[in-house]
């Protein structure tokens, strides 16, 4: 399946979750910022006349999927590890972060 043929209700049925329990809007801003992490990370267009585009490589489903489901499962900046007061970043927000600082050394 392409990225863009994805739906809201696939996405929320990927996560397991039941018409009516869950917010399209968050599944949809969740969608929208799991496009632009492919996007972003591979540097390969979503719409392109002359070369390929997020839409052609089918893998790209499963690893949209899984982001999508990791930005639904881990909606914090940071998680806890079980060890006492010690959190770590999430690690999606933190890539997508990286990808676009400007302040690296």
């Amino acid at each position: 399946m392409k990225i863009s043929e994805i739906t809201v209700s696939d996405v929320a049925a990927y996560l397991r979750l039941a018409t009516g329990d869950y917010d399209a809007t968050v599944i949809a801003a969740i969608m929208a910022a799991a496009k632009k992490f492919i996007i972003d990370y591979t540097g390969i267009p979503e719409t392109d006349e002359t070369s390929s585009t997020i839409d052609d490589y089918p893998d790209f489903y499963i690893a949209y999927m899984s982001l999508c489901a990791d930005m639904y499962d881990n909606r914090s900046m940071y998680y806890d590890n079980g060890l006492k007061n010690k959190s770590q970043i999430n690690k999606t927000v933190e890539t997508v972060l990286n990808m676009h600082s400007l302040n690296l050394l």
